[in-house]
């Protein structure tokens, strides 16, 4: 944390003292504006301008290696050494590969999008892949807080951008929307391993810009899968840690064949038995990837699939469980009696469990079974310097249930008559039942570029999706097993999902110096749910949504090391299932959500300094959220609330000392409010009926699970040629679980240090050969990252339950990587 805020607070002091400049061309001596020209291994940066020209300003004395890349071209890469001011013109062939990123282009911001993202490359993926879900690689980015059920970053894990969960969060794979349909959540365990098969990321925060699927209220994901390597390869890639955590990832490539032809797989598995008691995941994925690559065009298809299987610790710690107070603890064994707790293995288990590592569930195959398969067509198409398309068909089936068991069910609740055994009428019994999901989700999306001129450039796009999803029952053993059979399904309900948008996107620069952007997206919603839910209801919503989401945005470019951008951007956002599934009888349908984006920053780079400082403001209409009150089925629901906001500062800097010093830092500072807020909270007679519903109404309290300050701070430390240390803090402040503002139910503040250890060096016959060490909270702090809290009344009082996700302790992961 010290770190972090030593160089947010560092002076911005251009010390350079040469300059760089001239023209890039191609071989018919045509100039290519836009052409990008970077510093290796360097922040800084600048574009070529209309006229082909470039500068690169401030530099100091010492050796440079220039890359400069067109799309379309070879990359030209020199080493120069720089003791005065220089002119060099490049002059760039057209390349035989269409370059992969034309895919991702469409949906991509750049910095005269004028809104707030980050690039997450290549290398820094690998550097911080030891098997765990892609929210922890990317957990040192601003504003992002993660969390994991198991405790480990293997298995469910989730993340929040802003303060908004991952339903608010679009994610997309290619340009294809990868949220779910219905939750518009995303489970990272159903792909493993995916960041081995990842070229980079791109996190825009707030809403950003025009996207396919679900829309973003929190922030984006824009992932780009592997891209072609032009030289075979092999890797090998092996991960051993704590709590038995074990990755095992084999990569091979074929290179270009004839120069147009390549082939690219990889397979993995990864196992962990989980911090918490057993919390363990067994995960195998695998991803192949064909392409052709034409002169002007590339096609390339992608198969990937994911296969989990991971025991259930969703139900979290209860509170006096992990203060170890005994006294609160058996108050609350008391009162759950019968609905946690039925067994004497139950109440073994909770009193005599480990404080932070405490799982509910006892039964063998209380397990989480998943598979999801993806299959993508991808095809850019460069028709001349002006005018290019990239598409994609897409489809992605998945299937898998979870299993349960269930202790003194009552018959009729699965829809089964009574038994009569020996003259004895059996109404109840114990059962193990599965929830299955079955669904399809394909599409395709589209994008067109045209580029008239170099100051004006023009993108439409957009997308069909089309998403079926079932949803059904079954019980596949039980005690009294009544009139049910193997394919008995005691509910039976559907999710039928139409999404079409299509978006159009203008950059136009007046003058050099200032970029204007405009982006218009409208997108329809046809969302039917209909048969029964989990609990036997009936459902029958039949929604049409019409959104319109329009964007604007400026950038002032100060010089080729600065500029100043601003953006209004709005976003809609349709109800998940749930909301319409657990609403309670008598209550409103939910209307959809609305948000409204202000965002306006400054960024400075030169070779060693980089610094974006961001302000940003989001106001909500109709936000759903929770309110406290359950149905009678005790599921949660959320309702809307007429005004909520999230106003903040971001800052996002590195600075590179010197060749072996580097620091790495960001931080984000928000408040998060909701104008008006009534809390519900449901009051029972002493036999458990419900009898009443108590309001409570509070002004102005904070959104739940959204903390006031995430800063991280990072120092890298390279002493010889090949090996890197890196000492990071992250410090989360405290969150209420609920919107009350209650002190009582909230995550404390946590401060976490990790370490990270790396060595990189060659043996004949060997390309590299990496040895990595992440030891992650060093200084062994007990911390929550995530939590749910509940309230009752009874006539003997009011009671709240309160339950925490503990995340592990010191712990290791010690990975080594072979590349041939």
């Amino acid at each position: 944390m010290i770190t972090a805020l030593a160089v947010l607070l560092l002076p911005i002091l251009v010390q350079a003292q040469f300059t760089i400049s001239g023209t890039v061309s191609e071989k018919s001596n045509a100039t290519l504006p836009g052409a990008t020209i970077k510093l290796k291994s360097k922040p800084a940066g600048t574009t070529a301008d209309k006229q082909g020209k470039y500068e690169l300003t401030n530099l100091k004395e010492g050796n440079y290696t220039l890359l400069v890349s067109y799309l379309g071209f070879q990359t030209i890469e020199r080493n120069i050494t720089v003791n005065s001011d220089q002119t060099i013109n490049f002059v760039l062939t057209q390349s035989a590969l269409l370059a992969d990123e034309v895919i991702v282009n469409a949906t991509r911001a750049n910095e005269k999008s004028a809104t707030t993202y980050k690039n997450i490359s290549k290398a820094d993926i690998e550097q911080n892949n030891f098997g765990q879900d892609l929210p922890f690689i990317l957990n040192n980015t601003p504003g992002v807080v993660v969390t994991s059920d198991a405790g480990a970053g293997v298995g469910y894990t989730g993340i929040r951008i802003r303060g908004s969960d991952a339903s608010r969060i679009n994610i997309t794979i290619n340009g294809i929307p990868y949220n779910d349909s219905e939750s518009q959540g995303t489970f990272w365990v159903n792909m493993p391993d995916f960041a081995s098969s990842v070229d980079n990321v791109q996190i825009q925060r707030g809403v950003g810009t025009s996207t396919n699927g679900a829309g973003a209220f929190g922030g984006s994901l824009n992932i780009q899968t592997l891209s072609s390597s032009e030289n075979p390869y092999a890797e090998i890639n092996n991960t051993y840690g704590s709590y038995n955590t074990l990755k095992n990832t084999i990569k091979v490539g074929t290179g270009l064949i004839d120069g147009k032809w390549s082939f690219d797989g990889r397979l993995s598995r990864i196992k962990s038995d989980g911090f918490i008691d057993r919390a363990a995941s067994n995960l195998k994925s695998y991803f192949l990837s064909g392409a052709y690559h034409g002169k002007t065009d590339i096609l390339r298809v992608n198969i990937f699939s994911g296969t989990e299987e991971t025991y259930q610790a969703w139900n979290g710690v209860p509170e006096a469980r992990l203060k170890g107070d005994i006294e609160a603890l058996k108050e609350h064994y008391t009162n759950n009696l019968g609905y946690l707790y039925n067994t004497k293995a139950d109440s073994l288990n909770l009193f005599n469990s480990d404080n932070r590592k405490y799982n509910q569930f006892l039964y063998k195959d209380q397990n989480d079974n998943y598979k999801q398969n993806h299959y993508q067509a991808l095809y850019a198409k460069q028709f001349n310097e002006q005018f290019s398309f990239n598409g994609a068909l897409h489809l992605t089936q998945g299937q898998g249930y979870f299993e349960e068991y269930k202790n003194d069910q009552k018959l009729k609740k699965y829809g089964l008559p009574a038994v009569v055994v020996g003259g004895t009428t059996i109404e109840k019994t114990d059962l193990v039942r599965r929830r299955w999901l079955d669904n399809n989700f394909y599409g395709l999306t589209y994008a067109f570029n045209y580029q008239p001129e170099s100051n004006l450039n023009f993108t439409l796009g957009g997308a069909y999706n089309q998403y079926r999803g079932k949803h059904f029952g079954e019980i596949i053993w039980a005690q009294y097993a009544s009139t049910s059979t193997n394919d008995y399904h005691y509910y039976d309900g559907k999710g039928d999902k139409d999404d079409l948008n299509s978006y159009f996107k203008v950059n136009y620069n007046p003058v050099s110096q200032l970029s204007l952007f405009a982006d218009m997206q409208y997108r329809n919603v046809k969302y039917d749910i209909t048969g029964t839910d989990k609990n036997r209801k009936g459902l029958d919503f039949h929604n049409n949504y019409n959104f319109f989401n329009p964007k604007v945005g400026a950038t002032y470019f100060l010089n080729d090391l600065s500029n100043f951008y601003t953006s209004f951007s709005v976003a809609n956002k349709e109800p998940n299932r749930d909301d319409f599934t657990n609403l309670k009888e008598g209550l409103a349908v939910p209307k959809p959500e609305r948000l409204n984006n202000i965002e306006a920053g400054y960024r400075f780079k030169n070779t060693d300094f980089n610094v974006g400082v961001n302000a940003y403001g989001m106001f909500y209409k109709d936000q759903l959220i929770f309110t406290g009150e359950i149905n009678e089925y005790s599921d949660a629901y959320r309702q809307n609330v007429d005004k909520s906001y999230r106003i903040g500062l971001e800052l996002d800097a590195s600075y590179i000392i010197s060749s072996q010093f580097a620091i790495n830092a960001n931080a984000a500072f928000s408040r998060n409010k909701i104008k008006n807020y009534i809390d519900y909270v449901s009051e029972y007679d002493s036999d458990f009926n419900l009898i009443n519903v108590q309001a409570t109404n509070y002004a102005n309290p904070d959104i739940s699970f959204s903390p006031n300050s995430v800063i991280f701070g990072e120092l890298v430390y390279k002493p010889i040629a090949g090996f890197a240390i890196a000492l990071q803090s992250k410090y989360v402040s405290k969150q209420y679980m609920d919107n009350t503002q209650n002190e009582s139910r909230k995550l404390d503040a946590y401060w976490v240090n990790n370490a990270r250890l790396g060595y990189d060096f060659s043996l004949k016959g060997i390309k590299n050969i990496n040895i990595g060490l992440l030891a992650n909270n060093i200084l062994n702090k007990k911390y929550e990252s995530n939590g749910y809290t509940y309230s009752s009344i009874y006539p003997w009082g009011t009671t709240t339950e309160n339950f925490y996700f503990p995340q592990a302790g010191t712990n290791f992961l010690l990975s080594l990587n072979l590349k041939f």
